[in-house]
């Protein structure tokens, strides 16, 4: 079997490939993990140098309950509020809500109708976009 040949019986036709298709959220999930990170290390070095400063020992589970008492506070302030507007409407969006979901369909109708008109074959032009991605 040739290769477009098994591309064009994948089930998954039409479907662009997983970090096409998720690459916003990758992204942004990196960026996270490595705010994150940096917070950590930066936290980490205040409470230690301040318990020094008093005489005290670092102790991990003081540090760790201010830790996340910290990033709690950063995400009711900024996740909830901004981030979940954001995200939310994207994915009602993705999951095809009736206000997204009707554009879609008029859209496809619209192309596939001026691609008929102009001596096109959609099925074909599907399949021609799918296999260059």
């Amino acid at each position: 079997m040739e290769d477009n040949e098994i591309r064009m019986t994948r089930s998954d036709e039409g479907k662009p490939r997983f970090s096409k298709a998720y690459g916003f959220g990758l992204v942004t999930g990196a960026l996270f993990l490595l705010s994150w990170t940096g917070q950590f290390i930066t936290q980490y070095l205040v409470v230690r140098d301040e318990a020094a400063q008093h005489g005290q020992g670092f102790e991990w589970a003081q540090f760790m309950a201010q830790f996340f008492a910290s990033t709690f506070e950063n995400w009711q302030s900024e996740f909830l509020q901004l981030v979940w507007q954001a995200a939310g409407l994207s994915l009602l969006f993705f999951w095809g809500s009736s206000q997204s979901k009707d554009g879609d369909d008029r859209i496809e109708a619209k192309l596939d109708l001026l691609l008929r008109q102009h001596g096109f074959e959609a099925d074909a032009v599907t399949k021609e976009l799918n296999s260059q991605m």
